[in-house]
């Protein structure tokens, strides 16, 4: 009996009930592996398995050669960037995502770092701590209502933080080449077509665009130095997005006024990365989309989207490349 289940990988970071609904199920036989798995000890458990969840670990060709009887492919999170989605429709292999299951946490955590660098948290903080109460008038913060935010990317992350702003009263201006600008304006948006000539009118940038060949080095010397003298720049999508000895330079050298960085071109990134000794940037270990609430989440999504395909009825709204099921 045991030899007719379909093995499905997953890894021991995912929430516990996503791996509970996976082992209800008679038919599947669930694989737990430890979430840093090398290549080298990857690529012999892919032989026989049907369907696997990935956390941080890639997916690339030299996985699918190793994976003939692979049927589906899926992450916890949104983000693909380690997934070789060619490889995986050139056989037919449909990629999952967990659709909304983090959106809010990303929003949230995008939006404290806003807050946290327009009320100079670590300088208030720092202040207290280390009896420097006195100094208190000499570095005031700022207010976020009726400031003006672009927001790069109007999906399901970036349209939860355009609400969280706007309930702040600010001015939100939205930058989505691929979304008709007919739904941002009646989301109650302004719609920016020209990225480059909406930035010096910016007070803050929240970046919410997927990596790809197109936005990698997106925000370069050049975009930076278009950025209002004193601008924010937030980041809670993807490492290499934004330059980052660009931003150091915008940074030092006072065209920039702050940073709030969940993600790093190199992650983890360096101690010595030296954005990480400036004041004026806040950073997290890319755990924008993780919380307590969205980590059961996306172990619920991701498992119930592999038993979808695995089923035969697929869940398109979260696939990455729905044209393999056509």
């Amino acid at each position: 009996m045991a030899t007719n289940k379909r093995k499905v990988m997953l890894p021991h970071t995912m929430g516990q009930q996503g791996i509970e609904l996976m082992q209800a199920r008679d038919d599947i036989a669930t694989i737990i592996y430890p979430a840093g798995i090398s290549q080298a000890e990857l690529l012999p458990k892919l032989v026989d398995i049907a369907g696997i969840a990935l956390s941080g670990t890639p997916f690339r060709q030299k996985e699918m050669e190793v994976s003939p009887a692979i049927q589906v492919v899926a992450r916890i999170g949104v983000g693909y960037d380690a997934v070789e989605v060619p490889a995986l429709t050139a056989r037919r292999v449909p990629l999952l995502t967990a659709g909304t299951a983090n959106s809010t946490s990303v929003a949230e955590q995008a939006f404290h770092l806003m807050i946290a660098l327009a009320k100079k948290n670590r300088a208030m903080d720092a202040l207290v701590k280390d009896d420097k109460w006195a100094q208190r008038h000499s570095i005031p913060p700022t207010e976020l209502s009726e400031k003006t935010i672009l927001i790069v990317g109007f999906g399901r992350i970036g349209t939860r933080t355009a609400r969280r702003c706007a309930a702040f009263d600010m001015n939100v201006l939205i930058h989505d080449p691929y979304i008709k600008q007919d739904n941002i304006r009646s989301a109650g948006y302004e719609s920016i077509a020209d990225l480059d000539a909406a930035l010096p009118n910016a007070d803050i940038v929240c970046i919410h665009c997927p990596k790809n060949p197109e936005t990698v080095g997106m925000f370069d010397v050049r975009r930076l130095g278009l950025m209002k003298k004193g601008a924010l720049i937030i980041n809670t999508a993807r490492g290499g997005i934004i330059d980052e000895p660009a931003l150091y330079n915008a940074l030092t050298s006072g065209h920039l006024g702050g940073a709030g960085l969940d993600v790093f071109a190199q992650e983890p990134t360096p101690p010595d990365n030296p954005l990480l000794s400036l004041e004026n940037v806040i950073s997290s270990p890319h755990m924008a989309g993780v919380t307590v609430e969205a980590i059961e989440a996306m172990a619920v999504a991701t498992s119930r989207n592999i038993l979808s395909v695995l089923d035969g009825t697929p869940n398109r709204e979260n696939t990455i490349n729905p044209e393999v099921y056509d």
